[in-house]
């Protein structure tokens, strides 16, 4: 099956669905639904689907394929942190496979207007479900502390308070061009450099606005929740701050993280394992990298459920 007009082809599509070992029958849930990648090829596989994203567009361009799907597909606005509640009132639970494909867009990367990227100038918003406050709003009100801290935590900016500080000095600022160049100017960045300095406070800003470790850390724990024993779990992510909380997570419930030392001793008796050990990670080969740049940074981590009852929501990253 194909969406007329599909934009683009996820990171590591293949590597996904075949960890995913997919059954025809099965039901399975795509936390991402973006423009729906994912989505066709497990539908390619003879599952059902039911399909998650809350950017208001997306819903909005996949209604071709629920159309065309023959109700094999449900498409729902909500964030994935709330797939639990979402699925339990359409009868959809549990499921054989949860698949997430971790941060912003292509889509929304090139969609100037939304103010994701800083490589066309746009509006300073940087909002994944069009509500909320915006970047812009964010930025010109926090003071140069908060600022700061975010630029440290969400983008591992190492001068994050001359960034801050730079920032607070050139309010207001309402354009993604703007933001650029103030972090720019503050870096002492030069054109032949290989990575433009913005990337990081952009991924820092983009991450805060939307709550996006957060919900990350949530959708993971329901995803626990709603998958049957033997139900697959495969995350697609692209930096190192996702990539480390998915990793911690599965360490955790596969039982591999240690259970405490005289430093960080155990809280009391560890949960039976809800996931089996985690494979290795996966990563993009050349072919796929060459094809699509935004691929080299994606890790893929594959698990799978085990009989055991899921943990206690207090267990949460």
């Amino acid at each position: 099956m194909s969406a007329p007009g599909e934009p683009h082809i996820p990171v590591l599509r293949d590597e996904v669905v075949d960890a995913l070992a997919i059954v025809p029958g099965e039901r399975h849930v795509d936390a991402t639904f973006g423009a729906g990648g994912y989505t066709m090829a497990i539908l390619e596989r003879g599952a059902e689907v039911a399909a998650f994203d809350r950017d208001p567009s997306a819903i909005e361009s996949g209604q071709t394929l629920v159309a065309s799907a023959g109700g094999k597909v449900i498409l729902i606005e909500a964030p994935f942190s709330q797939m639990e509640g979402e699925l339990a009132r359409r009868g959809f639970v549990p499921v054989d496979g949860v698949t997430m494909d971790i941060g912003v867009s292509s889509m929304q990367l090139d969609q100037a207007e939304r103010g994701f990227s800083f490589q066309s100038d746009g509006p300073l918003d940087m909002r994944m479900a069009g509500e909320g406050v915006t970047a812009a709003e964010w930025l010109n009100e926090a003071d140069e502390g908060e600022i700061a801290d975010v630029l440290f935590q969400f983008g591992e900016e190492p001068r994050s308070r001359r960034v801050a500080r730079a920032i607070v000095s050139a309010r207001p600022l309402t354009r993604t061009s703007e933001l650029a160049n103030v972090v720019r100017k503050a870096l002492g960045h030069r054109p032949h450099d290989k990575k433009d300095p913005a990337t990081r406070a952009f991924q820092a800003i983009r991450i805060f606005i939307n709550r996006e470790l957060d919900e990350l850390a949530e959708g993971l724990a329901a995803a626990e929740r709603v998958l049957k024993p033997g139900g697959r779990l495969a995350v697609v992510t692209f930096h190192s701050l996702e990539d480390r909380l998915v990793k911690r997570f599965l360490r955790e419930r596969s039982g591999s993280e240690p259970a405490g030392s005289r430093h960080r001793p155990a809280a009391g008796p560890r949960a039976e394992p809800s996931f089996e050990t985690p494979a290795k990670a996966v990563k993009p080969g050349e072919a796929e990298v060459a094809r699509n740049p935004r691929a080299r940074s994606a890790t893929l981590r594959v698990a799978r459920r085990t009989a055991a009852a899921p943990w206690s929501r207090e267990g949460v990253n």
